[in-house]
């Protein structure tokens, strides 16, 4: 009974981690220190998470030719969509961004059930639904962007859409390949790889804090983001997609409550709304 719901202890952790990470990221941000660099002190923080993970797996690392390739495609698929999405956030606006990235999870509900099969109970499906409702209330952003004329912002944006919700399927897919360690392994080292494009976006000419508030609490903040990413990997390993994918996408609701708790934040209408879709959703798919 334990083991059975393995998937679903993996995926609330996951929850909880990135929940805490949304809360906290803003810090060394708003300290100035750019989010770009901020994506090289979590690619960075992903190599002890991964050490631990083969160490407890006795350093079992698969490498044969398919597990390098769709190993490392979900690296490639996860950070690059992180690095395209800084790029959409420069000139387009949040409140069309996030909403509309945050529904990924549906393009690895359809991969899902079209190629893997998976099924879901009644009940299930409309957990499932509530979710996404919920992620969409939880990731939406008042307008207050000015729209840029150029519209390269949307199609980078339904790119991060697109690979975010490949990843998640793949990731699933992959492990009938390898061990989650060595899928982790794998996502550790091509954010590593991609770690020159982050410098590469990097506006050098401005001030950069260099300080603890900088690079240091980032990485202390960017390890929560590892460690849930090590969580899912898992979570994935023992849950379905179809299922686990939808529930980790509810993280927002511990930055809501987090941020009100840390800066006095008051939850609008749609955070509102957002919070109690997520908290049936979870209810349903624990069950």
């Amino acid at each position: 009974m334990i083991k059975a719901r393995m998937w679903l202890w993996y995926a609330l952790i996951t929850t909880l981690s990135w929940g805490v990470w949304g809360a906290l990221i803003e810090i060394p941000e708003k300290a100035g220190f750019p989010a770009t660099l901020g994506y090289v002190a979590w690619a960075l923080t992903m190599i002890p998470c991964s050490m631990v993970a083969l160490h407890l797996d006795k350093w079992k690392l698969a490498t044969h030719p398919r597990a390098a390739i769709f190993g490392s495609l979900v690296g490639f698929f996860g950070a690059g969509g992180q690095l395209i999405l800084f790029q959409a956030l420069r000139d387009g606006p949040a409140y069309v961004v996030f909403p509309l990235i945050s529904l990924f999870p549906v393009v690895t509900i359809f991969l899902s059930t079209l190629f893997l099969k998976e099924k879901a109970s009644k009940r299930q499906w409309i957990g499932i639904s509530f979710s996404l409702a919920a992620i969409f209330f939880l990731s939406y952003q008042p307008p207050s962007d000015t729209v840029s004329n150029d519209q390269l912002w949307l199609l980078l944006s339904i790119g991060v859409f697109i690979l975010w919700g490949f990843q998640a399927f793949i990731m699933k897919f992959s492990n009938d390949l390898m061990s989650a360690e060595s899928i982790f392994f794998y996502m550790m080292a091509t954010s590593v790889l991609l770690i020159p494009v982050a410098i590469w976006m990097t506006d050098l000419s401005q001030p950069i804090n260099w300080g603890f508030e900088g690079p240091y609490l980032a990485g202390f903040i960017h390890a929560l983001n590892a460690f849930g990413a090590l969580t899912l990997v898992y979570a994935l390993r023992y849950g379905k997609a179809i299922i686990v994918v939808p529930m980790t996408g509810l993280s927002p609701i511990i930055t809501v409550i987090l941020s009100l708790v840390l800066y006095a934040v008051i939850p609008g209408t749609m955070l509102i709304i957002g919070m109690t879709l997520a908290a049936v959703a979870i209810y349903i798919l624990s069950e």
